[in-house]
C-alpha cells in the first residue's frame, strides 16, 4: 500500500461512501423499548461492542476497496468492483431499514441471507485483483454470519411478527 493519489483519491471516495453507509446504517438502527423487548440469545455480543466491530470493518472495507480500484486498472475489473460495492451498500443500509425501521426479523433474515451473498461477491470481485483486498473482507464475512444467527435465533425466539 502506497499513499500515492493513485491511491489516496479511491481511498478518499471510499471512505466518504463508508461514512454514508454507517451514518444511515445508525439513523436506522433504533435501540429502543421494540429491541429491548425482544427475546435475545445468551451469546448475543453486548450492544457497545457493535459500534467499534462496524467502525473496524468499515475501515477495512474502505482499505480493500482503494486497494482492489488501484490494482484493477487497466483491467476491465472496475465496473465489477463498483456493482460489487454498490450492492453490498444498498443491501447494508436496507438490513437496518427492515429489522429497526420496519420491525420485521423475519425479513431481515431473508435479506441478511442476500447481504451474506453479497460480501462472498465482495472477497470474490476485490480478491481476484488483490488477494490482500480480498483478505481484509473475511472479518465482514465473519461478522455477518454471527449477525445471521442472531437474527435467526430472534426470530426463533419471538416469532412470528406482524
Amino acid at each position: 500500500m502506497t499513499w500515492t493519489p493513485e491511491f489516496l483519491w479511491p481511498l478518499g471516495v471510499a471512505s466518504a461512501v463508508a461514512i454514508v453507509v454507517a451514518i444511515a446504517g445508525a439513523v436506522l438502527t433504533e435501540i429502543g423499548p421494540w429491541y429491548e423487548g425482544l427475546r435475545k440469545p445468551s451469546w448475543k455480543p453486548p450492544d457497545w461492542a457493535f459500534g467499534p466491530v462496524w467502525t473496524t470493518i468499515f475501515v477495512l472495507t474502505v482499505i480493500a476497496a482503494a486497494l482492489a480500484w488501484v490494482a484493477a486498472e487497466g483491467t476491465g475489473a472496475r465496473p465489477l468492483i463498483f456493482w460489487a460495492l454498490t450492492i453490498n451498500a444498498v443491501l447494508n443500509i436496507a438490513w437496518s431499514a427492515i429489522f429497526f425501521k420496519m420491525r420485521r426479523p423475519d425479513w431481515a433474515l431473508r435479506e441478511v441471507a442476500l447481504l451474506w451473498l453479497s460480501i462472498l461477491g465482495l472477497i470474490a470481485a476485490l480478491g481476484s485483483v488483490s488477494a490482500l483486498a480480498g483478505i481484509l473482507l473475511v472479518p465482514y464475512l465473519v461478522w455477518v454470519s454471527i449477525a445471521s444467527f442472531l437474527n435467526l435465533r430472534i426470530v426463533q425466539m419471538n416469532g412470528p411478527f406482524v
